[in-house]
């Protein structure tokens, strides 16, 4: 079993920086899978970003491209998104998901085991 706790979210003004931080816990493994995914006020989920536990694997969404960047502290069992550059549009709860490796890159969500309860990020004007 694998736990994740997301951490970090708040309220920014728009084209200020947040950092959000996803705690690991449990049955760590080399072979997960980590994604970011986020959910809009009224919106269905959407995928975020991707990174292999090992950092050396990062899949980003069109949306947030060049201005988000996962990262990992394997020492810390942490996952990070850091996010610049913020938009109106990237309010949502923020969500850190675990899964198999072979999950990486698969943007529906769906194959991903653990969840988060997620973390509010509010861009204010």
């Amino acid at each position: 079993q694998v736990q994740v706790v997301e951490s970090g979210g708040g309220l920014v003004q728009a084209g200020g920086s947040l950092r959000v931080s996803c705690a690991v816990s449990g049955r760590t493994s080399s072979n997960y899978a980590m994604g970011w995914f986020r959910q809009p006020p009224g919106k269905p989920r959407e995928f975020v970003a991707a990174i292999s536990w090992k950092g050396s694997r990062t899949l980003y969404a069109d949306s947030v491209a060049g201005r988000f960047t996962a990262s990992t502290d394997n020492a810390k069992n942490m996952v990070y998104l850091q996010m610049n550059a913020l938009k109106l549009e990237d309010t949502a709860v923020y969500y850190c998901a675990a899964g198999p490796a072979y999950v990486f890159g698969r943007t529906s969500g769906a194959e991903y085991r653990y969840w988060g309860q997620g973390t509010q990020v509010t861009v204010s004007a």
